[in-house]
């Protein structure tokens, strides 16, 4: 309920006759919620570990031995006892996630894209994995991700509600749940200072970057003192200036973090949580590895709070990105003082 201790309340109502109990019961039972009458779409779907755990579950080279798998469909409350050939025979029998998770499955036939298919790929046949293809309740090939168990449109979720019912839909997530969540708890997953730290050449590119855009921010100074900015239509010499500036500094946010986003591997524990869609964005990869970028109060930069100055700490008049709330460095390396005091204004 994301209730906090500032006032917030709730309240009881109790129902007090048998239609009132069967009307409350048909419109608030769970598995009866799991698609909006709003949209027409689901609101629940699989998230955060399980989200990962399904990523890593069903990737090609994911492959278990029989007693592990043994011990994973203990799990699953409503297992017929029987398991599949093994992938593998020799030396000794493997089976893919990608089988077991088929075990859990409705028999429903779906086929998507998932969210790091490229655009530039077929759809037909994907070297990446990235096409999702369930035939008949079995998981034939692709990587799942939000997109197939999130609670996307015409997903795993939104396909099994339509064609199997509310009950069927709540067990399936159950299961994947209850399934992925100890094959995670087995395989172990977390985030060392070592997936944040892009490398040389990456960190040479941020700094570059940086620097050209603060050569750009002056050179736009220059202009408008010189009366010489092109103005955007309908707006003041300042406002346009302002414009601008923001349009570079957020260009150099960007950019740098493109190039940290590119120079970490597939294998990157924060990358892999993006890319499954469990937690974080690319904003969140460029700010913690290449810099954290403009901060604004309110749509602008940061205003003079003192008599004409941000902070004591800088000259009258400076229109520079430092005084005005760019916060060069990343989490990574850590705020200057001015920096810390400016992202601590961005964030309220």
């Amino acid at each position: 309920y994301n209730a906090d201790f500032d006032g917030d309340e709730m309240n009881l109502h109790v129902p007090q006759s048998h239609q009132t109990r069967a009307e409350v019961q048909e419109l608030m039972l769970v598995p009866h919620c799991i698609i909006s009458p709003q949209g027409n779409s689901p609101v629940m779907g699989i998230i955060q570990d399980t989200l990962l755990g399904c990523m890593l579950f069903t990737q090609r080279d994911t492959f278990l031995e029989r007693d592990f798998v043994m011990n994973l469909l203990m799990h699953v409350g409503d297992w017929d006892g029987i398991i599949p050939q093994p992938a593998i025979l020799k030396p000794k029998p493997l089976w893919t996630g990608k089988q077991i998770f088929s075990l859990i499955l409705p028999d429903v036939n779906l086929s998507r894209l998932n969210k790091t298919h490229p655009d530039d790929e077929k759809a037909e046949i994907s070297p990446g994995d990235t096409k999702v293809f369930i035939s008949r309740g079995v998981l034939i090939c692709g990587i799942v991700d939000k997109k197939t168990v999130g609670s996307s449109s015409n997903g795993l979720i939104h396909v099994t509600w339509k064609e199997h019912g509310p009950r069927e839909t709540d067990k399936m997530m159950s299961n994947i749940q209850v399934l992925v969540n100890h094959y995670v708890l087995h395989r172990g997953q977390s985030i060392g200072i070592g997936d944040t730290v892009a490398d040389d050449a990456t960190m040479h590119n941020v700094v570059e970057t940086i620097q050209e855009s603060k050569k750009e921010v002056k050179e736009l100074i220059k202009k408008a003192q010189e009366k010489e900015l092109t103005l955007v239509p309908g707006q003041t010499m300042i406002q346009s200036f302002e414009k601008h500036v923001n349009k570079v500094l957020n260009g150099a946010r960007d950019t740098s973090g493109s190039s940290a986003h590119r120079s970490l591997l597939k294998s990157n524990n924060i990358k892999r949580m993006v890319s499954a869609g469990s937690k974080g964005t690319f904003i969140n990869i460029s700010q913690i590895c290449a810099c954290v970028g403009q901060q604004n109060v309110e749509g602008n930069r940061i205003g003079y709070g003192f008599h004409r100055r941000t902070l004591p700490h800088f000259v009258v008049d400076d229109l520079g990105p430092e005084s005005r709330g760019f916060v060069e460095n990343s989490y990574l390396r850590g705020l200057t003082p001015s920096e810390f005091f400016f992202h601590a204004m961005g964030g309220r």
